[in-house]
């Protein structure tokens, strides 16, 4: 049974603000995917058109995810964590409303952007505020089960626009983000970032700077590779899971959406274990490289295992989401590692630097499937993630119990 004062601290105000934050973060982010055939196609477009417009609503959602992790970053350690946890999440909800109203493509597109803006700050904002304000020994399992509750976001996103309008969906997201600013009373700032406000002469929030030191360069570099295997299995393996099962001649048709939503139920019940596991193990790294293997072998069953039912291919989505499980350990690695005037920076960039890779793998999917079978392709993007990623992590210093009270000079 867990000390009385440790489920105070695991389920205190901000703990609980940063995990329903993320929550409706994934709803939002994911919502567009699950909308955008029936959106699209409501505002009149053709089939060729929605396929194009689709994606290049989705790439100015990406761009903003990118500028916006650039920014909020930097906004955290210079103004606090609280100051960006609420901006981020006001301005994805103002967005996702507006997006209930939407009458073109232009606007969708602008909405979309300033929505992956806003999207872009939350989870990095809550994992360092939860880091700081919790003792060493329970930051692993406090930042799991932000993560872990925060992804359900996504099937709450699927059932929302099966049983809704793709209007009614958007209108969801951007109401339970205000209401959910509404439990900022009780939110505090965390002691850490308030020592640091004492020291003037110390940069905040430097982002250049994780550029122009090797040691931090490699830190980052090492933290973004780390997080490469969980942003294929969900854009490779979940995104494309139907053009998979027509290769393994898999019947009835796979439904991505469907594989997305089992892929982050399974994703939900891995970041809450990793938490438990890395404190059994005393050590991130060994909790990460575990899981990262058990998605290395769940990866080449899913390619090349011989699947042939629909419910052997979901239940193996099932099991790549409990492997890359380790993406709240991810983040808080990268939390970890840096200072605190440099932490929000690291730790909202580096999640979406590898949301952002996503862009390169796809290309690198289509390039290889001019090579290779469907199956070949998905291998060949896979073997390139993951020696990227268990060399990091290999090769990245352990950070379990680590002090965060200190500063990049």
């Amino acid at each position: 049974m867990m000390p009385k004062t440790n489920l105070q601290h695991l389920f205190s105000v901000p703990v609980i603000v940063a995990a329903l934050g993320y929550f409706v973060d994934i709803y939002d982010l994911l919502l567009f995917g699950i909308v955008r055939i029936p959106s699209l196609n409501d505002l009149g477009l053709s089939k060729s058109e929605v396929s194009e417009v689709g994606a290049a609503i989705l790439n100015w959602q990406m761009t903003g995810l990118l500028l916006g992790g650039i920014l909020w970053g930097v906004l955290g350690d210079k103004k606090g964590r609280l100051t960006v946890l609420f901006g981020s999440i006001l301005t994805y909800s103002l967005a996702n409303i507006a997006c209930g109203f939407v009458q073109g493509p232009v606007a969708y597109k602008l909405l979309r952007f300033i929505a992956g803006i806003g999207l872009a700050g939350e989870l990095g904002a809550g994992i360092t505020l939860v880091s700081e304000i919790l003792p060493s020994k329970l930051r692993a399992i406090g930042t799991s089960l932000v993560a872990g509750i925060g992804l359900l976001g996504a099937v709450f996103a699927y059932f929302t626009a099966e049983w809704f309008d793709w209007r009614t969906a958007y209108l969801v997201g951007g109401g339970m983000g205000i209401g959910l600013l509404l439990l900022r009373v009780g939110v505090f700032e965390s002691g850490v970032f308030q020592n640091l406000k004492e020291h003037q002469h110390i940069r905040k929030g430097n982002f250049f700077s994780l550029f122009t030191n090797a040691d931090r360069l490699g830190r980052y570099l090492r933290c973004i590779g780390i997080g490469l295997p969980t942003w294929f299995v969900i854009g490779i393996l979940a995104t494309f899971s139907n053009e998979f099962g027509d290769a393994l001649g898999i019947q009835p048709a796979i439904q991505p959406g469907l594989s997305i939503m089992w892929c982050y139920v399974g994703l939900s019940a891995g970041d809450i274990a990793s938490g438990f596991i890395s404190q059994w193990l005393g050590s991130r790294r060994k909790a990460v490289l575990l899981l990262m293997l058990l998605t290395l072998f769940a990866s080449a069953f899913y390619l090349f295992g011989g699947l042939q039912t629909v419910n052997m291919h979901y239940g193996t989505m099932l099991l790549l989401g409990f492997g890359i499980g380790y993406w709240a350990m991810f983040v808080t690695i990268g939390a970890e590692q840096f200072g605190t005037n440099l932490r929000a920076t690291a730790a909202t960039t580096i999640p979406n630097m590898v949301r952002g890779m996503v862009v390169l793998m796809t290309t690198s999917f289509g390039f290889f499937k001019g090579l290779f079978s469907v199956t070949g392709a998905g291998a060949a993007v896979g073997v390139i993630c993951f020696v990227i990623g268990i060399y990091s992590v290999l090769s990245s210093r352990e950070t379990h119990g680590k002090d965060l009270d200190f500063f990049e000079y």
